[in-house]
Formats: structure tokens, sequence, C-alpha cells
């Protein structure tokens, strides 16, 4: 164990610095990315005219290996907008039972698209099988829904999604006529600790949903990738929604500096990630789930469940947030998390078995 855990410097005592752990969607946009955010050349991207909009959705569509891009507020829009695009009312889709797109976004695909979900249950590491997704499907008997689309997801609470697996899925939905739909929300995650291009993990599906907010760091957005006319379809349900917007080329100057800069530098947030999984599976008080340190999250327990809400508010006491998940608390590490922040807090979450 680190060489700081039997106690708290003066330094560290006195820090009033926030760390949020409690997701990557904390993140703040750096003085580098403000900067280009204040001097991006903005246009009415309801006319089409933002150039820096225009350039990032470009951007993103030949990174993913496909045709278009449409730049959203969130990544749930994406997604509804993605359902909504691909199904008609009275269809249906398919979706792993712990994927955010059934579990997570208030059901805004029935609610506003008459659209079925059907939830699939995940194993350990996240994943379907393409067996459940075969059987899944429904004959043509009017008693039923049309299936029409497959959801996959990557990562899946941290856990990489092995290509192969997303390809034999895709596969799988294809042969069976259904369209395939990917939620990206963390793939530059799941690509960088692959050390693949983002095009080849996109590959296998018809679209994808790519989040800038979360460990990229951009204040806001993410990006619908697919083929021309699937996007030129989704910029009407965009409108439908609510989600076309004016001079959003701030917001996307925030995007193009994400790809430019914070891309690479998730290596780090793993690295970190795997640092924290290593020192606190060395207290012998805490759980930690396995195989989940795999990019940039790690889920965490107590051997009695009791003192984990006493612990989540000691450190909460001393500035430090994790999520308040029971009976595993997650915490995710991001660009503003840096390993003498992790330090500290194995610290601090030491003192707390000690005494």
């Amino acid at each position: 164990m680190y060489a700081g855990m039997d106690k708290l410097s003066a330094e560290s005592a006195n820090d009033s610095r926030i760390v949020d752990l409690r997701s990557d969607t904390v993140t703040r946009p750096s003085a580098g990315m403000r900067q280009a955010m204040a001097e991006a050349v903005v246009g009415d991207d309801v006319y089409g005219e933002d150039p820096t909009l225009n350039r990032l959705e470009a951007e993103l569509a030949a990174r993913a290996g496909k045709a278009a891009g449409l730049f959203l507020p969130s990544g749930s829009q994406s997604n509804l907008i993605a359902l909504l695009t691909h199904c008609q009312r009275g269809e249906e889709y398919l979706a792993g039972a712990d994927y955010h797109i059934f579990s997570a976004e208030a059901g805004g695909a029935a609610v506003l698209g008459g659209i079925s979900p059907w939830p699939l249950p995940v194993d350990a590491q996240g994943g379907l099988r393409v067996a459940q997704v075969t059987q899944a499907i429904k004959p043509d008997d009017f008693h039923c829904a049309i299936t029409k689309l497959l959801c996959l997801e990557n990562t899946v609470s941290g856990q990489v999604q092995p290509q192969a697996r997303i390809a034999a899925l895709a596969q799988a939905g294809h042969h069976a006529g259904l369209l395939v739909h990917l939620d990206g929300a963390r793939l530059f995650n799941a690509a960088v600790a692959q050390n693949l291009p983002l095009a080849t993990l996109c590959q296998p599906v018809d679209t994808v949903s790519l989040c800038l907010s979360k460990g990229l760091g951009a204040p806001v957005g993410s990006v619908l990738v697919g083929p021309a006319d699937f996007i030129h379809r989704a910029r009407r349900n965009r409108k439908l929604l609510g989600g076309a917007m004016r001079q959003a080329g701030v917001l996307g100057a925030a995007g193009l500096y994400a790809l430019e800069h914070n891309v690479a530098r998730l290596a780090e947030d793993h690295a970190n990630a795997r640092f924290l999984a290593e020192e606190l599976d060395l207290i012998p008080q805490i759980r930690l789930a396995p195989g989940k340190a795999a990019t940039n999250m790690l889920f965490l327990g107590t051997s009695d469940p009791a003192d984990l809400g006493p612990l989540c508010r000691h450190l909460a006491a001393q500035g430090f947030l994790i999520g308040g998940q029971q009976p595993l608390s997650r915490l995710v590490v991001h660009l503003d998390i840096t390993r003498q922040d992790l330090e500290r807090m194995l610290t601090l979450i030491a003192a707390f078995f000690k005494n």
C-alpha cells in the first residue's frame, strides 16, 4: 500500500476542493475548451449554416466510419431519436435489461413513440447472447409487436464488450431482418482500452450514439451517426423533440476540442481506475465487484453492508463524492480526478475503518 495511507498531511486536510467520482458527467470544460467555445465561428444550425457544428458532425461520422452525423443536446435524446427514426408505432426493440436505453431514459420510446421495449437479461460482463436475440424475435403474428431493432451498448457499467461479441450479435440481428443501434455513450473508452479505431467498433452496427459530455469532458452534447438517409430523417425527429438549436457551434467547438485533446488521455483515467481498484483491494473491509475496473469505473461495497452509507457520508464530509447506489457504490474516474486525489481518498477510507 502506498506510503501516505497511514496519515493525512496538513495540506490534504485543508484541501476544500470537491472531488466528485459519482460520474464522468460531472467533468467541467478546461480553460482551453472554454477558449475554443468563446472563439467558435457560428451560424444558424436549423438552417444547416453553423460551420463549427457541421465540422463536428462530419468529423465524428468519419471517425465512426459512417456517412453522416447529427448533433444532439444529450445522449438520451440521441438514443430516443434513433429509436423514433428506426421504428414505427407498434414496433419493438430488443435491449439488455441493464442498458441505459431501456432502464434509464424514462421510457421515452414507449411514451412518445409507441415503441415497445423487450428487455433481455445480461450476463456478468453486461453482454447478450445470440440465442437470446434470435429467440426474442417475434413471429409474424398479429398478436405480437413487430420486432424491428436490436439495441446494444458499449461499454456497459465500464465493461468493454468484446468486438467479436458485438459483431456476432449484430450479424444475428441483421440476418433476421433487424436494424442494429449501438449506445456508444462511452465507446471512446472501449476504443482506447482495446487500442482499436472507433470505426472498427462501429462497423457491425447501423447507427451509433456517441457522447461528448462524459469522459471527453465537453459540457453538453452527443452525436448520432449513421447512413445519410437515416440522419436526414433523424433531423426531422430532432426538430419534433425540440432538440434543434441555433448558434450551437459554441457547443460544437467544445466537442471538437474534446476530440483533439481528450481521447488518448482516457488511458490515464483507465490507469487511475486500476490503481484505485488495486489499492482498495488491500483494505480488508472493502469488497469490489469483479472485472469492473476495465475502463474508468469500479463498484465498491463493504464486508458489512451497514458500513457503506456511513463510509459515503464520511467521504462526503471530507469533500469526496461517490455514488449512492446500494449495495455497491459506483466510482467513476475522469479527467478532473488526479492520482493525488485518489491517494487522499484511500487514506480517508483506511482511516474510517481504523477508527
